[in-house]
């Protein structure tokens, strides 16, 4: 059996670690990363870096590559390359599952704002806060070029290129964040608006605790769907139990 995994998130390489041994001995798993993080956390296995040229040469791949199984364990922002795998198994009769960890839900006390994107998300600013704390990620930052009078602290991995806003600190940091962490990020720099998508997970969820502590608003952008027709796992044993069931 080979099955490749459309990775970079902390399931995907889970997933990976749990496959390891559980499939029938001569299997493979390849994870595909799209190379946008310059030193990322390598699952085991098999491993290729890069795209794959659109849904045509994903399909392409998995019948060169004979494989038997795509789950597509992207980030749930990534929705592109989500569309491509499903055009893509379906051009190459591949069985295809989409692993997605269950989005945040808010608590009480949460002042939570859902927008629809990350221009949506620059439009309410103005109205929330002056001090953001922009935890987006350095892809789409050209949304929030044109705020002049937001003050911004933006966290990623890798350092942002192209447009930015004028008034702005790169925070170079990497999950798990810890609940004091949070807490002492929002009192240093004076935070009084958060602005994250919903990428759900434990690993940046303390932010959200401690804007509810801090009692300031926080901008949440919607995840796009998963393409219709394609079955969802939230976990990576619900997605090893579907691999099995393939069997």
């Amino acid at each position: 059996m080979h099955v490749l995994v459309l990775g970079g998130t902390t399931e995907a390489r889970r997933l990976a670690e749990s496959l390891d041994g559980a499939l029938p001995a001569g299997s493979r798993v390849t994870s595909s990363l799209v190379g946008r993080v310059a030193a990322p956390r390598l699952p085991p296995g098999e491993v290729r870096v890069g795209g794959f040229g659109g849904a045509e040469g994903l399909a392409e791949w998995l019948r060169t590559h004979r494989v038997d199984a795509l789950i597509d364990a992207t980030h749930p922002f990534a929705g592109t390359i989500s569309f491509h795998a499903a055009s893509a198994a379906a051009a190459a009769h591949v069985p295809l599952l989409a692993l997605r960890r269950p989005g945040w839900v808010a608590s009480d006390g949460d002042r939570w704002h859902p927008v629809g994107s990350l221009a949506e998300a620059a439009d309410v600013l103005p109205g929330l806060g002056q001090r953001v704390f922009l935890t987006t990620g350095r892809m789409g930052l050209a949304a929030f070029a044109g705020l002049g009078t937001q003050w911004f602290l933006m966290r990623s991995v890798d350092a942002p290129d192209g447009p930015c806003p004028a008034r702005m600190e790169v925070l170079l940091d990497r999950g798990p964040f810890t609940l004091d962490g949070e807490r002492e990020l929002i009192r240093r720099h004076r935070i009084d608006v958060l602005v994250t998508k919903d990428s759900g997970g434990d690993a940046t969820a303390p932010k959200l605790t401690a804007a509810r502590e801090a009692g300031i608003p926080v901008v949440v952008v919607r995840r796009p769907p998963v393409p219709e027709g394609v079955p969802v796992a939230g976990t990576p044993d619900l997605a090893l139990d579907w691999l099995v069931g393939l069997r």
